[in-house]
């Protein structure tokens, strides 16, 4: 709980904290932040207007990690600060009879308001999912990026383990990427199959943006032997987008979990 003072400066208003854990698929918004143009659909301004609802005030929130258009978060946690209590399962329940299917908030948590959605987060997870078949899927055709093309597996393993470890990731971050700095730590890259698809598991302190897809665009072209294994550290080392290759598309982009300190004591994710 914090104290600030209200518009006219006269009186200080308490504020509590709440922290959620947030689940939506992509498919229909045009990613997590709200944009300036009129009429773009986005997560965030969907979840705000209808915890507004419930807090009976705009609601600003932030949140770990923006995914982009088309992304999945299958475990967001974000913050908000309002003066007006409430019991947990009515920020869950009340807010979910606002928001449309695609959204749920999973659960709610007060807070300290030394937790930060953003700036307290230890590590963060993306799953990319690809479905390697000829044909392509119908049912799943958000849920996953489609190649015609076989890709080996092994290669693609092979291709991965230098981008574990800390390294400057300019040539895997997109041109219009605002971050201040490329250095980002992958703890753990995982490839490996499930049927007819192919998952990278990822997990960083940290990401730059289109940071997955440039990953995942750089291993399956190495995974269709258009490239060598030796090509994913050559883009690394280069530090130029512009070595990289192409872009892999949204669908099957999933961000999948967040960690923090034991100290706040939130639900884990890891789905």
């Amino acid at each position: 709980m914090s104290d600030i003072e209200n518009i006219e400066g006269a009186t200080e208003v308490a504020l509590f904290r709440y922290a959620l854990g947030i689940e939506y698929a992509g498919a229909n918004y045009h990613g997590w932040q709200i944009q300036a143009d009129e009429g773009v659909v986005t997560v965030q301004e969907r979840l705000q207007h209808a915890l507004a609802k419930i807090a009976n005030h705009d609601v600003h929130l932030v949140c770990a990690g923006r995914t982009d258009t088309g992304v999945t978060g299958c475990y967001q946690v974000v913050h908000f600060d309002t003066p007006n209590q409430r019991i947990d399962r009515a920020w869950v329940m009340g807010t979910n009879r606002h928001l449309p299917d695609d959204i749920a908030v999973l659960w709610a948590k007060p807070v300290s308001d030394q937790f930060h959605a953003r700036f307290s987060a230890q590590a963060r997870r993306y799953r990319y999912l690809i479905y390697s078949a000829p044909v392509k899927p119908a049912i799943l055709s958000r849920g996953v990026t489609w190649t015609h093309k076989s890709l080996d597996i092994a290669r693609m393993q092979s291709a991965s383990r230098c981008l574990i470890g800390e390294h400057d990731f300019s040539s895997y971050r997109a041109v219009a990427c605002q971050a201040n700095s490329p250095i980002r730590t992958v703890h753990d890259l995982q490839v490996y199959k499930r049927g007819e698809i192919i998952v990278l598991d990822i997990q960083a302190n940290a990401f730059l943006h289109h940071m997955v897809r440039n990953i995942a665009g750089v291993l399956m072209k190495i995974g269709a032997g258009e490239a060598e294994v030796e090509w994913a550290a050559d883009v690394l080392e280069a530090r130029d987008r512009r070595k990289g290759g192409v872009t892999a598309p949204p669908w099957g982009l999933y961000f999948c979990d967040v960690e923090y300190s034991e100290e706040f004591a939130l639900p884990r994710g890891g789905k």
